[in-house]
């Protein structure tokens, strides 16, 4: 099913979301299991046991890296950028964004000093620490609720980041609903899956060539 974004129906909402694992595993790809654990387990875990001064290591930052490129398009140049910073810079740079919360564009500019680094990925970065803030900005969920995927500025982010708040919210006075980062992992499971499903028209089309 395709979510509109303007459903109010909690229920639906959370028969997306409760799809979210079958769908990482339907994608088939290496590694991306056990990558979305590390992302939505693991690393939040390690980032609040380092509080009052969370940081993130070089390691680290690859490894979700490799969670955004595997969940999303693959782009291995981004990869190779970030593998290769300093563990002093990532952490510095890291350190202040966290600090930066809930002040998402300053944490947000702090992150995309680092190369390879945009904000896509700062928002990445931040919703592993702050997932009640700061959302993911997923291609997939851009585009449910934006209308558009391509742009990937500062601007749009925050953007992106008001709308799925203000669902999340909606959705709390509906029932039992989390925050903005469950927003995105709803409308990126019924993309992912509506993405998956044969196209009827085309198919036609093709049988009668």
């Amino acid at each position: 099913m395709e979510l509109d974004f303007k459903c109010s129906d909690v229920g639906v909402w959370k028969e997306a979301l409760s799809s979210y694992e079958s769908r990482i595993e339907s994608l088939n790809k290496p590694d991306l299991v056990s990558l979305d654990q590390f992302y939505r387990v693991k690393l939040p875990s390690l980032l609040h046991d380092r509080d009052p001064d969370p940081y993130l290591t070089t390691s680290e930052l690859s490894q979700l890296m490799k969670w955004k490129l595997s969940r999303g398009k693959w782009r291995p140049r981004l990869l190779d950028f970030v593998s290769s910073l300093e563990d002093s810079v990532v952490k510095s740079a890291s350190e202040k964004a966290f600090k930066s919360l809930p002040d998402i564009s300053k944490a947000v500019k702090e992150l995309t000093v680092l190369k390879g680094v945009g904000p896509a990925t700062a928002s990445a970065v931040l919703a592993a620490y702050a997932p009640d803030i700061a959302p993911f900005m997923s291609d997939e969920a851009m585009e449910v609720a934006l209308g558009n995927s391509k742009d990937y500025s500062l601007k749009q982010y925050l953007l992106f980041v008001t709308k799925l708040q203000d669902k999340a919210k909606e959705l709390k006075l509906k029932g039992e609903w989390d925050g903005p980062s469950d927003v995105e992992r709803a409308l990126w499971s019924c993309t992912v899956r509506a993405k998956s499903q044969p196209d009827k028209s085309s198919s036609g089309k093709k049988r009668k060539r």
